[in-house]
């Protein structure tokens, strides 16, 4: 009776959202499937974990853990406009580049708003913008699993208020060059908000093609922001620290009045500012994870139908069956991977890439189960 009330008194739009896939929790794994050892290889986590130097800062602010933290984030956002070059008052920081996502759809999505973004998506691409009433248009990854960049131009000849652009994408993994790049940006509606999830950007970063996306977006007279994260390759994931590189101070200031006053907790803060200053802990992350994304993707192509180019923390692959109950099966060895449910893509898994370990007991788990 209660929940008759409820929906009745709910938003329709909330109604109409479909529930986020977040995958499931080491305990609940080990709860269910009795097994001791878990990979965790459905969050793309870092599996070299954070810097040893957050360890000492998370316990140098426990004392202070009484103290409301700094409303502002200042020290992190001075710190980051000295990395990235981009002003500190044209920097958001968010609980997770995530609560970007949220922000930007709150203070700019009205309903009935178009929003165009990638097929197979980051489901918060979707589930955000749908929270607020807009229609989301998503343009299908070709059959290589690539940009399809001419479908992406006549999706983005008819208005748009958000044009959501991930590089590299998630769950796919698939790299806009610098000219794609450009192509797209220069497809976009003068007057859409463009926003360009650069979650994996340490992993392409060292890559000839991958775009300055900064240099490119500052030619334009549109307003854009670019959104990073500590969670990947600094392995802050379970701090939830993400910031956004904005076109505007007064971008930012539109976000700030819709966030909580203290969405970056002390502790997070003080982990994002000294994992910022071990550049070699990230560099490390990511040579390791490049090697073993390799080493999987080769043992991978034996096993499965397809594996999508990536290059992010995890390989995208598409199996002869139904992906949830592969991934279910695998639970069982204490593998946790993610399928993925999007209609067109229930044959396909996101596997991230872990430790040796973990990998080799992933490929072997996926032997048994094939």
């Amino acid at each position: 009776m209660h929940s008759d009330l409820l929906h009745a008194l709910a938003r329709k739009d909330v109604l109409q959202l479909g529930a986020y896939n977040a995958g499931l929790s080491d305990e609940a794994v080990r709860k269910t499937w009795q097994v001791d050892t878990i990979s965790r290889l459905a969050s793309n986590e870092n599996p070299l974990g954070a810097s040893p130097r957050v360890q000492q800062a998370l316990q140098q602010s426990n004392p202070r853990s009484a103290i409301y933290p700094d409303a502002a984030s200042s020290e992190l956002r001075d710190a980051l406009a000295v990395a990235t070059g981009v002003a500190a008052d044209c920097i958001a920081i968010g609980n997770g580049s995530e609560e970007l996502l949220k922000l930007l759809c709150l203070a700019f999505i009205n309903s009935g708003d178009r929003v165009v973004t990638l097929l197979p998506s980051f489901g918060l691409h979707q589930l955000y913008p749908q929270l607020m009433g807009a229609q989301v248009d998503l343009v299908a990854v070709d059959e290589q699993m690539e940009y399809d960049l001419p479908a992406w131009e006549q999706a983005l000849s008819r208005p748009a208020k958000m044009v959501i652009i991930s590089n590299p994408s998630n769950p796919v993994g698939c790299m806009l060059g610098q000219a794609g790049f450009q192509r797209l940006i220069d497809a976009a509606p003068a007057d859409a908000l463009l926003v360009i999830d650069e979650a994996y950007f340490e992993y392409c970063a060292r890559l000839a093609d991958y775009p300055d996306s900064l240099s490119v977006l500052r030619q334009q007279s549109r307003p854009w922001i670019v959104l990073r994260t500590f969670s990947k390759a600094y392995g802050l994931a379970g701090l939830r620290v993400g910031y956004g590189l904005a076109s505007d101070p007064a971008l930012v200031d539109l976000l700030n009045r819709v966030r909580t006053p203290f969405n970056i907790n002390r502790a997070a803060q003080a982990a994002a500012r000294v994992a910022l200053d071990d550049q070699q802990h990230v560099r490390d992350s990511v040579a390791y994870v490049v090697a073993q994304r390799d080493w999987l993707a080769a043992e991978l192509q034996l096993l499965v139908l397809q594996i999508a180019p990536s290059q992010a923390n995890f390989l995208f692959f598409r199996i002869a069956g139904d992906g949830a109950e592969l991934a279910r099966k695998l639970l069982a060895f204490g593998i946790i991977v993610k399928p993925w449910l999007e209609p067109g893509y229930r044959d396909w898994i996101r596997v991230s890439i872990g430790s040796a370990a973990d990998n080799q007991r992933f490929i072997a788990a996926l032997r048994q189960v094939l």
